[in-house]
Formats: structure tokens, sequence, C-alpha cells
């Protein structure tokens, strides 16, 4: 009879985050579920100042109503010539009805007449473990890298077709999940993230 599995929610309506998150905890013995299979649809304000602010928010609230372990994150650029913006503002900075190439083109028009040396940026995720009201864990992931003049790529999601990782000399629109999440401000916080849920679940005693 095969172990029962703990179930864990993840806690966003983002198909892109959800994907990489699920891939990359696939070998844990864990049954990952979003919020829609629990359905769950009351959205979460996020309305703080930073990303862990937003996650933390997002996880609390919403392990509250799942009853189950709840896995919130929240990330995006953070481009050096703009002040630091999109920042906590990414996945909507072109306005209400924003979409990812309508957040592109904005940033791209912003950074019109930009030298090449100004143009460093960072995406940033943070991750916030919670159960029942309670925070669990608390993890964070950044990768720096330079805002092309155009898109290239048509891989990932969001600002990946903009995000020039000088290393492999590729656009994360360019890079495959496999290298991708090897790499990514995600893949990195998800890494310290399953080493934690591993080390609990090794014990018999999944993290509460």
């Amino acid at each position: 009879m095969k172990p029962k599995k703990t179930v864990l929610v993840l806690a966003t309506t983002n198909e892109g985050k959800a994907r990489e998150i699920r891939n990359a905890l696939l070998d844990l013995p864990l049954k990952v579920i979003t919020l829609a299979d629990l359905g769950i649809r009351t959205p979460f304000p996020e309305k703080g100042p930073s990303f862990y602010e937003n996650a933390r928010g997002k996880s609390l609230f919403y392990s509250r109503r799942s009853g189950f372990l709840t896995l919130a994150e929240d990330s995006g650029l953070e481009v050096e010539a703009l002040g630091e913006a999109p920042g906590v503002y990414s996945a909507r900075f072109s306005g209400r009805r924003a979409t990812d190439e309508k957040n592109i083109q904005k940033v791209l028009l912003l950074m019109k007449g930009v030298a090449e040396d100004n143009r460093r940026g960072r995406f940033v995720c943070c991750m916030v473990l919670s159960r029942n009201g309670t925070i669990v864990k608390t993890v964070t992931g950044q990768v720096r890298g330079m805002i092309a003049f155009d898109k290239k790529g048509g891989l990932g999601f969001g600002y990946d077709p903009i995000f020039f990782f000088k290393p492999l000399r590729k656009t994360f629109g360019e890079l495959r999940p496999k290298e991708k999440n090897a790499v990514s401000h995600r893949g990195r916080a998800l890494k310290k993230m399953k080493a934690f849920l591993e080390d609990d679940l090794k014990k018999g005693c999944p993290p509460s």
C-alpha cells in the first residue's frame, strides 16, 4: 500500500508559475493542487509594498481557506534605469487590462535610448509556505541580467523574452524549461523550498 501523499496547494492563478513549481516538485511525495481544484475563487488583493508582503499575505490568506499546506509566491522584474520598476507591479505594469505583451512593450518603450551599460535588471522571487494561517518557511531567489533591446524567443512567460542572461548569451524566452529553471529566480527559490520539504517529508512529519 502506497503511503498517503501530503497535499500542497499552489496559491496562484498564473498557469506559467504553477507549471514551473509543479515540475520542480515532481519527485517529492506531494499531491500538488491549485486553488481552482479546491473551487477557491476569492481573490487576494496584492497591495503589499514588497514581494515578501504579497507572498506572505497570499500564503496566509489561502492556507486558512484551504486547510492544507499552501505555497504562495510573488515575483517580478526590477530594472535599475526605471528606479527598480516594474517591481511589485510587474504583472499589471501596463494597466488594468495588462497582458505579457503590453507589459513588455511598455518596458521597451521606457528603455528606448538607454545604453547597453545601463540596462541592468533582475528577477526577484519570494516564496512563503504556510498551513492553517501559520508561516512554516520563507525563501527567496534572484537572478541578474540585462534588458534586451528587442524581444527574442517564444518560450517562458512574462518578461522572459526581454531578459538577457549573459552567462548563456540568451534571453529567458530562448531557454528551454529545464535550462531556465536551473538559473532563474523562481528556480533558485524552489531549490531551497524543495530541500526544506524533502527533509521534513523524509522524517515522516510534513510541515504543520
